[in-house]
C-alpha cells in the first residue's frame, strides 16, 4: 500500500496517478511535438512512488533518464463525469512532483508504435513530496516551479502557462477514468527537461507549496 501525506497529517492510499502529457507549449517545442488539441493522459503505477531524500533508481535497461517537475493534485472524493465547474471542489491538497522518463526507452518504443509505460512507471519513477492543503494555495496557476542538479538551474517555469488548467484536466480525466479519493494528477512540465545520471542531486520546488529532494542511483 503506497500513502501521501497532506499536511494536516491526513494520510491518503494513492490509487492511480494520472499524469499529462504535453501541457507546457515550452516543453512540447523543446521535444520537437506539436501540444494536442485535448488533454491526454497516461498513467503512472502507486509502486513508483518515492518520497523525500529517497533515492530513485534508473533501471539498466535505460541509458537516458529525464527529470520532469510537475505540479501534482491530490484527489480528495469521488467524482465521475465532473464538471469544469465543480472540478476544483474534489482537490484535497497539492504538492511537488517528478515525472521521472527513460527517453531512450520511450523513444525507441514510439518509433516501433508499441506502448511506453516502462519508460514511465518503472519503481521509483515518480518522487513526490507531502502535500500542501488545497485551501492554503490561493491561485494554483501562478506558481513558480524550479528544479535544479546537482545545484545547477534546470527548469525555471511558472504554472500559469498550462494549456489545460487543473478544473479542464479534471473534468477530461474524469470522463475517462472514475476518479478517487487518493488518486493523483500530474499536470505536465515546463521547458528544461535533461538527463541525470547516477550520483546526481535533484532539488525541485514550487514556490508556495513544497519541495523535493532526491538522489539517483
Amino acid at each position: 500500500m503506497y500513502t501521501v501525506r497532506l499536511l494536516d497529517d491526513t494520510i491518503y492510499q494513492v490509487g492511480k496517478i494520472l499524469c499529462v502529457a504535453r501541457n507546457y507549449r515550452s516543453h512540447a517545442t523543446e521535444l520537437g511535438n506539436e501540444p494536442p488539441s485535448e488533454p491526454v493522459f497516461f498513467l503512472k503505477p502507486s509502486s513508483s512512488i518515492i518520497g523525500p531524500r529517497e533515492n530513485a533508481v534508473i533501471p539498466p535497461y535505460s541509458h537516458l533518464c529525464d527529470h520532469e517537475i510537475e505540479l501534482s493534485v491530490l484527489i480528495g472524493k469521488w467524482g465521475k463525469n465532473i464538471s469544469e465547474q465543480e472540478a476544483m471542489n474534489h482537490v484535497a491538497g497539492y504538492g511537488v512532483g517528478i515525472d521521472l522518463t527513460l527517453r531512450d526507452v520511450q523513444q525507441r518504443l514510439k518509433e516501433q508504435g508499441l506502448p511506453w509505460d516502462q519508460a514511465k512507471g518503472f519503481d521509483t519513477s515518480c518522487p513526490l513530496s507531502d502535500f500542501v492543503p488545497a485551501s492554503r494555495i490561493q491561485d494554483p496557476h501562478a506558481l513558480r516551479m524550479t528544479l535544479s542538479v546537482n545545484g545547477e538551474l534546470r527548469q525555471d517555469g511558472n504554472t500559469v502557462d498550462m494549456i489545460h488548467r487543473i478544473p479542464a484536466l479534471i473534468s477530461a480525466a474524469s470522463t475517462i477514468f472514475t476518479l478517487e479519493k487518493g488518486d493523483i494528477l500530474l499536470t505536465g512540465t515546463p521547458a528544461g527537461v535533461g538527463p541525470v545520471v547516477q550520483g546526481d542531486q535533484i532539488f525541485a520546488e514550487i514556490e508556495g507549496v513544497n519541495w523535493l529532494n532526491i538522489g539517483i542511483q
